[in-house]
């Protein structure tokens, strides 16, 4: 079932982890990201109108090929590159389960460059809350991923598909080679 939700920090302390946010479901439900803790996630933002939508496809197998063995995706829908996210979070949710059946949670659409960044985009690019590293988000379909205690351990660029080699690789076992 494709969950809607939305995130914000869970306390006014720069988060140390991605347990440090909350979700709110469309349903309302507020819920700790702390549910994540022991997974492998990948939080990576969307577009319905772009070269790279085809990667929901792989992203909605990887997730089924390994959603049950500690491994969790969270799509982030903006219109930060070229207005390819322009619909309204009803209709990003009917898109997303009906041309591709993305059962994966998605938030809400958000800001993820900008002054308007979503907080959990300013943690994922600002060393200085991360702890690991800079970066800047691209495109539409960047990867980040965070390991089995919260941390951001990289990034894989909108070139790379979601069930690249590198990235099947640290799904199984840990390592991310670059």
């Amino acid at each position: 079932m494709l969950g809607i939700i939305t995130l914000e920090n869970a306390s006014a302390q720069p988060a140390k982890s991605l347990y440090d946010f909350r979700i709110e479901t469309l349903d309302g439900r507020l819920v700790s990201l702390d549910v994540l803790r022991g997974k492998k996630v990948m939080l990576v933002n969307t577009a319905s109108k772009c070269g790279y939508t085809k990667q929901y496809a792989d992203l909605q197998s990887l997730y089924e090929r390994y959603g049950a063995h500690g491994f969790e995706i969270v799509g982030f829908p903006a219109n930060n590159f070229k207005n390819q996210e322009p619909g309204s979070n009803e209709e990003i949710a009917a898109f997303c389960t009906t041309t591709y059946g993305v059962t994966f949670p998605m938030s809400t659409k958000i800001d993820v460059v900008g002054n308007d960044r979503h907080p959990i985009y300013r943690w994922l690019t600002s060393k200085s809350e991360n702890g690991v590293m800079d970066s800047q988000v691209k495109w539409n379909f960047q990867k980040y991923l965070i390991d089995e205690t919260g941390k951001l351990v990289g990034v894989a660029y909108s070139k790379e598909k979601p069930d690249s080699d590198r990235i099947v690789e640290w799904i199984k076992s840990g390592e991310l080679n670059d």
